[in-house]
């Protein structure tokens, strides 16, 4: 499960998924209940079942979003369950969400890269990788921060100074006394 902000919803347009509003105590727990009733219900399809959730926080509420990419279900059966359970669970798609509680979808075009103060930051790759995938999100920027995160942590990075170079192509590294480009919120 990952947490967002808001705002992130905002520029996942071309993509659906359901969102669930008002959720509390254990969001794991939510995440495998979701799961199992969906199974129970023969919306989830051949094993399937969401893992790539989203939490994110508004108007006092904690909401988490289940992704359909990489799941198979049955679309006509969840429209009808999400429906039927819309009092319970506060159901609705992505897709109405952004457009009737955000004020629809931001359209990324080709982006310049983003000024990140990595300068003078704590020098742990860890550390430096999660700042730049902060900066990469804000500015709307949410697959290159994934691909980013992939590329030095899936194996194939062989020394810290590959993983600097390998931030440099996403963000440019300042020391954040310089203005900032940037362009998300």
């Amino acid at each position: 499960m990952r947490e967002i902000v808001t705002e992130e919803l905002r520029y996942m347009e071309g993509r659906e998924g359901l969102i669930l509003q008002g959720c509390g105590g254990s969001l794991d727990e939510w995440v495998d209940g979701i799961n199992q009733l969906l199974t129970e219900e023969s919306i989830l399809l051949n094993g399937s079942k969401f893992e790539d959730v989203f939490v994110f926080r508004r108007d006092g509420l904690t909401c988490l979003l289940f992704p359909f990419e990489g799941v198979e279900l049955d679309a006509g059966k969840l429209a009808m369950w999400r429906l039927k359970t819309h009092e319970q669970f506060g159901g609705t798609w992505l897709s109405d969400y952004v457009n009737n509680r955000l004020g629809g979808f931001e359209t990324s075009q080709e982006q310049a890269k983003p000024d990140c103060p990595l300068i003078g930051e704590d020098g742990n790759i860890f550390h430096l990788i999660g700042v730049a995938s902060r900066t990469l999100r804000r500015n709307g920027l949410f697959e290159q921060a994934e691909e980013m995160r992939e590329r030095i942590m899936g194996g194939a990075c062989r020394d810290y100074f590959e993983a600097l170079n390998i931030i440099g192509e996403y963000v440019n590294i300042t020391d954040g006394s310089e203005p900032s480009m940037d362009m998300g919120t």
